[in-house]
């Protein structure tokens, strides 16, 4: 019988660790405000209160009232606001004669997609959101005409991954969801700013490697379902990841990168934003992308351990090879970014008042 994913974090890491050592030690080597970032993370690790600090900004964001979940869809409008600001994300313009459309992979509570809507007078979109029997958000976005909302777990959309035949062995065999997109269907405008929710409720096999199979779905139906030169923004983790500086690379030759975090929200976190514009989505980089976030997808979701790590191992010696020559590129996207980390958590008190 095939033993379904169930690798331990450590297994994650120990395959990614040779270039992760690589990228932080050229970052330490080359940009102060990742050093000085470096060095309060160190602190607030050291100091139970910082601890306190997430644990508290967890459970409000795990079990919300009313209350908590209109300031919450409040803040991410605000950020989608600034966002555009900055980076003129939701400034699409489609072919003459044609609606703009949007795609919004996970969309409750629906701030980042009413923002896009009020930037794009007239445009339709479709929303995926997993629903709130199964530990989903909330929506908050009112019905809008020309909006459509499916609440369903895109991570086993298998159909729309490539995946057409399931193992009757699968623990969730009957799980797996109808296509939702079809092969021509595009969009102007792609949001992937899902990430895993603690209250999701899924079975123990999928706990270790969701993130990457949320992230890849996101990636693929995003990028697959894009119309050339359409926009992308996609929610990412610790720019100086080896899978997050694998994502940025990727993007950056087929179409035009900017990073973006808030300046008022979220500024602690390692959480930030990549907005790519003018996608060339049928370059030939942007097609071996989608089938390296396939591969990866299938392999989290119905490989073993072994298979995983094999292709895992083979990925990070890409990743090596490539990052001599991408790694200044990666410190002018990303001064920014750490500047506004490393400022925020300054201020913290669990850092300001440590000595």
């Amino acid at each position: 019988m095939t033993e379904y994913f169930a690798s331990s974090q450590l297994d994650q890491l120990s395959a990614a660790e040779p270039v992760e050592r690589l990228i932080t030690q050229y970052l330490l080597e080359r940009v102060p405000e990742f050093r000085d970032l470096s060095e309060l993370r160190r602190k607030g690790w050291d100091n139970p209160k910082g601890d306190t600090f997430f644990k508290n900004q967890r459970q409000n964001a795990d079990n919300p009232d009313k209350k908590t979940s209109e300031w919450f869809f409040r803040m991410m409008k605000q950020i989608a606001e600034e966002l555009h600001i900055s980076t003129d994300a939701f400034s699409i313009n489609p072919p003459y004669g044609r609606k703009p459309r949007i795609l919004d992979l996970c969309m409750a509570p629906g701030g980042y997609l009413y923002t896009a809507l009020q930037k794009v007078p007239g445009a339709e979109a479709l929303a995926f959101s997993l629903p709130t029997s199964n530990g989903g958000h909330q929506v908050l976005l009112r019905q809008t005409q020309g909006v459509e909302c499916r609440f369903l777990d895109v991570t086993m959309l298998a159909a729309d991954m490539g995946t057409d035949t399931i193992p009757a062995s699968h623990p969730e065999s009957d799980g797996f969801i109808e296509r939702q997109l079809q092969a021509r269907e595009k969009f102007d405008l792609v949001l992937c700013d899902g990430q895993v929710l603690r209250t999701h409720i899924r079975p123990e096999y999928r706990e270790s490697q969701e993130a990457v199979r949320l992230h890849t779905a996101q990636l693929v139906l995003g990028l697959e379902h894009l119309e050339p030169l359409g926009t992308m923004v996609v929610l990412l983790h610790k720019l100086e990841a080896y899978r997050t500086v694998s994502v940025i690379r990727r993007f950056s030759t087929f179409s035009n990168v900017k990073l973006f975090k808030p300046s008022k929200s979220h500024c602690t976190r390692s959480s930030f934003y990549m907005v790519a514009t003018h996608v060339q989505s049928q370059h030939d980089n942007a097609i071996r992308a989608i089938a390296e976030w396939k591969t990866m997808w299938n392999m989290t979701t119905f490989g073993t351990k072994e298979d995983y790590l094999r292709h895992a191992e083979n990925a990070k010696k890409e990743e090596y090879v490539q990052f001599e020559n991408f790694g200044p590129e990666l410190v002018r996207l990303g001064r920014d970014i750490w500047r506004i980390q490393r400022d925020a958590l300054a201020r913290a008190p669990f850092i300001r008042n440590t000595h």
